[in-house]
């Protein structure tokens, strides 16, 4: 009770983070609609940071409309599988090898693919010649000097 023998009025909600944050993506979104105008919505969001109580955040809001509701997404009956990638990868290598001018045909890319897969080939047979075994490879290990009919030399 106060002096006049009234009952007191309740004391202001003070307003937390998540409602200044709430209020200022309310007001983000008008910007991004068109209703404010970026620097009003930028003087609107600094009042919204600066909201101590509930109270001073209801007015920064209450003149726009409220957001329209977004139309629910199809339901997926599960994974697209391997289709719709397949076709995707077609669709990338297709444009990637159009002719277009200044760029290079499908032959010349088709040559640069081959290419490399040769040199892939090539690589890996010389690497599996030096660390397997090959002729003068590491992979036969010595046991000393052999005579001619490839025994080993008993000096």
């Amino acid at each position: 009770m106060d002096g006049s023998g009234g009952p007191r009025p309740a004391p202001p909600m003070r307003a937390a983070d998540s409602d200044r944050a709430a209020t200022v993506h309310v007001l983000q979104d008008a910007v991004a609609r068109g209703l404010l105008t970026p620097d009003e919505g930028s003087d609107r969001m600094a009042a919204a940071w600066a909201a101590v109580h509930l109270r001073d955040l209801a007015p920064l809001t209450a003149d726009l409309p409220a957001a329209p509701v977004p139309a629910p997404l199809p339901a997926r009956t599960g994974a697209p599988g391997w289709r719709p990638l397949g076709l995707m990868a077609w669709e990338q290598v297709r444009t990637t090898v159009r002719r277009t001018p200044g760029r290079p045909g499908i032959r010349l890319a088709l040559a640069a693919v081959l290419a490399v897969l040769l040199l892939v080939a090539l690589g890996s047979s010389l690497l599996e010649a030096v660390f397997d075994g090959g002729p003068g490879g590491w992979g036969e290990e010595w046991d000393g000097p052999r005579d001619r009919w490839g025994e080993l030399d008993p000096d």
